[in-house]
C-alpha cells in the first residue's frame, strides 16, 4: 500500500507542495516584524538565471546567488526537475492548467503536444542575455522567480489583506501594483487556453534549464519493444515533450506523470537502455536565435535614449540605502520586490518610467507614501544580487569613527506652499519629526507685519543640508495636502560623487 502512495508523481506532488507553501511563508515573514534573520530570500538565491544575467552585467557573481549552483548542477545530472518541483511559478500555473481542463472538455492528448510555440521562451532568453551582457540587467521582467516574488508582494498579498487585515499592521498601497495584478492574473489566465502556457512558451528560466538538462546523466526514457502508441503519457504532461514518440529532452519538466500513466510500463526514468527510443535534438532556429540577440543589443540603446535615472531630471529616483552607484544598481537589480515587501513604512515603491525604460519596477522611495524608517536596515539584507548592499545601523548612522551618515537626498522647502514662509501660520511639524541629532532642520525667528497691520512672531524652518540624510519623514509628515511644502530629492547622495549640488572642482 505505500508503495502505491509513494509513487514518483505523488513524491514529486509532495515536494512541490512543500516548496509552495515554502515560497509563501518566507515572503510573508519578509516583514520588519517576521524577518528575525530568516533566509527569505532562498528562492531569489536558488535561480540560476538571475545569477548567469548579473555575472554577466557586472562580470562578478554576489556571493547569496552560490546557490543556484546546486540547481545547476542538479539539472545537469537529473534534468530540468525545478520547473515541477521546485518553481512557485511553474507549481501556480500547473494548478490553474489542471482546474481549467476540469472545467471544459478538452482534448488533454492534443493540448500537452509539443508545438512550435515552445521555442519562442529561447528566443526571449536569447534577448535578455544578450542585453545582460552589454549592461542592462532586464531578466526580472521575465525571469519567473522575480516575476513570482514581484506579483506577490506588490499585488497578491496586498489584495488580501485587503480584504481579510491579518497580513499587515495597515494596509500597504504600491505604485502600479493593479498593473503587475493584472498581468499576473492574465499570466495564469492563460493556462485555459493551454496548459503551463508561461512555463511551456514564454518562460526565460525554463529555457535556459531546457538548455543545461539537453544531456542529463539521467533522463525519461521510453521502451520502443514495449510501447504501444497509445499516447496515454501525454494526458498528464506538464512540458509538452512528447514522451510517446522521440523525447524533447530539453522541455521535459520531470513531473513523472508519463510513467505513472502509460498501461504498459515502458515509460522510465533513469539511464537509459538500448532499446530505448531516440532523443529529439533542441528545437530552435540558430538564426532566430542569432536575431532575437541582436535585437536585445538593438534595444538596449533605444532605451537609454530616453529619459532615465542616469541623465537629466533624476532628482525624484531616491533609492534605498544601502544602494550602490545608479549604473552598478540596474546592472544588479532583479525587480523582484523583496526591499517593497519588507519596507516597515511602505516608502519603497516599483518605479514605473521615473527612473526611464531600464529601471521599470526597481525601487524607488515615493515620500509621500512612507518614508525611510531612521533605524531601519531591512531592505539592505533581503536584496538578492547586492544592488542594495548589506548595511548595519552604525554605517547607516555614521557612528562609526570618522563615518558620516549614509544620505539618499536632501530636502528643500518650497516657500511658496510652506505655511509659516507663505501664510504666516505657526507650524513645527518637520523640525519635530526630523530624526537626525543635532536636527537637520531648525529654525529663524521673524517679526512679520501681518495684512490687517498687525505683527507676530514666527519660527521659519530652514534645511542644513550637512545634517539632512534624505529619509523624508519630513515630507512624509507635512500637512500641507497634494504636494507637500518640503520635498526630498536625490541629490547629496552618498553613492553619487556627480549628483552634487555643488560639484567639487
Amino acid at each position: 500500500m505505500i508503495r502505491n502512495i509513494l509513487t514518483l508523481r505523488n513524491i514529486r506532488r509532495i515536494y512541490a507542495v512543500f516548496f509552495m507553501v515554502l515560497f509563501i511563508l518566507l515572503l510573508w515573514l519578509t516583514s520588519f516584524r517576521r524577518i528575525k534573520g530568516y533566509e527569505t530570500p532562498l528562492f531569489l538565491e536558488l535561480d540560476p538565471l538571475a545569477a548567469i544575467a548579473s555575472f554577466l552585467t557586472s562580470w562578478t557573481v554576489y556571493k547569496g546567488l552560490a546557490l543556484s549552483l546546486f540547481i545547476i548542477i542538479g539539472t545537469l545530472f537529473f534534468g530540468r526537475f525545478f520547473c515541477s518541483w521546485v518553481c512557485p511559478m511553474g507549481i501556480i500555473n500547473q494548478i490553474a492548467g489542471s482546474i481549467f481542463i476540469r472545467l471544459r472538455t478538452a482534448d488533454t492528448v492534443a493540448l500537452n503536444s509539443y508545438r512550435t510555440l515552445y521555442r519562442l521562451k529561447y528566443y526571449f532568453l536569447a534577448l535578455l542575455l544578450a542585453m545582460a551582457a552589454f549592461g542592462s540587467l532586464q531578466t526580472g521582467l521575465l525571469d519567473p522567480i522575480p516575476f513570482i516574488t514581484r506579483s506577490f508582494a506588490i499585488s497578491v498579498f496586498p489584495a488580501i489583506n485587503h480584504s481579510q487585515g491579518w497580513l499587515y499592521l495597515r494596509q500597504p498601497i504600491f505604485n502600479g501594483g493593479t498593473l503587475l495584478g493584472l498581468i499576473f492574473l492574465a499570466v495564469i489566465f492563460a493556462n485555459r487556453f493551454l496548459p503551463r502556457f508561461w512555463c511551456r512558451a514564454i518562460c526565460p528560466l525554463g529555457a535556459l534549464l531546457g538548455l543545461l538538462s539537453s544531456r542529463p546523466l539521467l533522463r525519461i526514457w521510453r521502451d520502443v519493444d514495449l510501447c504501444t502508441d497509445c499516447k496515454k503519457c501525454l494526458g498528464h504532461c506538464h512540458g509538452g515533450c512528447d514522451p510517446h514518440a522521440a523525447l524533447r529532452v530539453t522541455e521535459c519538466h520531470l513531473c513523472m506523470n508519463c510513467i505513472e500513466d502509460c498501461p504498459e510500463g515502458a515509460i522510465h526514468y533513469g539511464l537509459s537502455k538500448p532499446s530505448s527510443s531516440v532523443q529529439m535534438p533542441l528545437d530552435v532556429s540558430r538564426r532566430r536565435l542569432i536575431e532575437s540577440a541582436l535585437a536585445g543589443v538593438v534595444l538596449l540603446p533605444m532605451m537609454r535614449s530616453t529619459i532615465t535615472s542616469k541623465t537629466s531630471p533624476q532628482y525624484r529616483v531616491i533609492r534605498p540605502p544601502g544602494s550602490i552607484s545608479e549604473e552598478d544598481f540596474l546592472r544588479r537589480c532583479i525587480k523582484c520586490g523583496e526591499c517593497m515587501k519588507v519596507c516597515p513604512t511602505n516608502a519603497i515603491q516599483p518605479a514605473l518610467l521615473e527612473a526611464g525604460f531600464e529601471g521599470i519596477w526597481t525601487p524607488v522611495l515615493i515620500n509621500r507614501i512612507g518614508y525611510c524608517e531612521y533605524n531601519c536596515v531591512l531592505c539592505s539584507h533581503v536584496c538578492p544580487t547586492g544592488a542594495i548592499s548589506p548595511l548595519t545601523l552604525d554605517k547607516k548612522l555614521g557612528k562609526g569613527a570618522g563615518q558620516k551618515p549614509l544620505k539618499i537626498g536632501t530636502a528643500f522647502y518650497d516657500r511658496g506652499r510652506c505655511l509659516p514662509w507663505a501664510m504666516n501660520i505657526d507650524c513645527i511639524v518637520c523640525e519635530e519629526v526630523c530624526p537626525t541629532s543635532p536636527k537637520a532642520i531648525w529654525f529663524k525667528t521673524f517679526e512679520v507685519e501681518l495684512r490687517d497691520g498687525t505683527t507676530k512672531v514666527l519660527k521659519r524652518p530652514y534645511v542644513d543640508p550637512n545634517l539632512c540624510i534624505g529619509c523624508g519623514i519630513c515630507e512624509n509628515k507635512c500637512p500641507i495636502r497634494d504636494q507637500a511644502a518640503v520635498r526630498v530629492t536625490s541629490v547629496g547622495e552618498t553613492r553619487s560623487s556627480t549628483n552634487q549640488m555643488i560639484l567639487k572642482s
